[in-house]
């Protein structure tokens, strides 16, 4: 393994290209990151991947907080760093990680937006008049139905939905797959959908997109956005609807009404149950305004 950054770090990125295949925009993530790691080295005069020290990347992570980048930005900047040192440690046993003893600043626990049941049952009362109407129902009632990413939505074809076990076979992060239940109106909307799909230049077939546009090409991921918030509209729900407050949506309700954190995380394909958690935040607010509401000792008595 050569000892210069700057070539390691090539050599990362076409492992993580070539053996690992990692998405697109995972790459660029990392090519970015690591590139802007090399640069800031380079400046000392640290050349190579065994100079640095846990010091050089407290103060590159400094930089990047002096440079107005988000915690969330600087915390995926300093992952690719880990993963880089972590890939090379693995074949030189000698070098150690010098990002390792490193934090990000914390990052402010935004909560997902979600629609509560009411919104989700006002939603759905919406009644289709068009092809792609039906088609934007079926969309909006499996990411509901079954908690999927934008990505494994429109990635989806015929064949991965199984409508005798009612399960449908996406493909996540990282590549991993996993079978996910889905309900009876969520099946409903989708066979009636097929009924009316265009066929495009091509017969319709079981390896054939799910979710096509008007002229029978994959949709794509901008185009849901903008048949949601279209659909939101004409069902008068306040503010926009994205695909993934569709999916914080089912979460949210899922810990509520289960409370099996576990399961949520297994459904929602997180490999850290610690992403999942933050759902049971949601949860928690939810507890409180019935607490404050409920108990006696809660309720705040106006003062004449």
């Amino acid at each position: 393994m050569t000892d210069s950054l700057a070539a390691a770090c090539d050599v990362f990125l076409a492992y993580q290209r070539d053996i690992r295949q990692v998405s697109r925009h995972t790459l660029e993530g990392y090519g970015r990151d690591i590139r802007r790691f090399v640069s800031f080295c380079a400046v000392s005069n640290k050349q190579s991947a065994t100079s640095v020290r846990e010091s050089d990347v407290r103060n590159w992570v400094a930089q990047l907080h002096r440079q107005g980048l988000s915690p969330t930005s600087i915390q995926r900047a300093l992952s690719s760093v880990r993963s880089l040192y972590r890939f090379l440690s693995e074949r030189d046993v000698t070098l150690g990680n010098p990002a390792l003893g490193v934090q990000a600043p914390k990052r402010p626990r935004n909560l997902p937006k979600t629609l509560d049941a009411d919104s989700v049952n006002h939603l759905f009362q919406w009644q289709p008049e068009t092809t792609l109407d039906f088609r934007d129902m079926a969309i909006a009632e499996l990411l509901y139905s079954s908690g999927l990413r934008l990505s494994e939505l429109v990635s989806a074809n015929i064949n991965d939905l199984d409508f005798n076990e009612r399960m449908i076979t996406v493909t996540g992060k990282g590549r991993k797959t996993r079978t996910l239940p889905v309900g009876g109106p969520a099946l409903t909307a989708v066979t009636k959908w097929l009924s009316l799909r265009p066929l495009g230049n091509e017969d319709v077939g079981p390896a054939s997109p799910l979710f096509v546009s008007a002229r029978g090409t994959r949709i794509s991921p901008r185009s849901v956005q903008l048949r949601l918030q279209r659909m939101a509209r004409f069902s008068a729900l306040p503010g926009k609807l994205h695909p993934h407050m569709l999916r914080h949506s089912f979460a949210s309700h899922m810990l509520e009404s289960s409370g099996d954190l576990r399961a949520v995380q297994e459904l929602l394909g997180h490999s850290d149950i610690s992403t999942t958690q933050i759902y049971t935040h949601l949860d928690f607010q939810h507890l409180s305004k019935v607490y404050d509401a409920a108990h006696p000792r809660a309720r705040r008595k106006n003062k004449s």
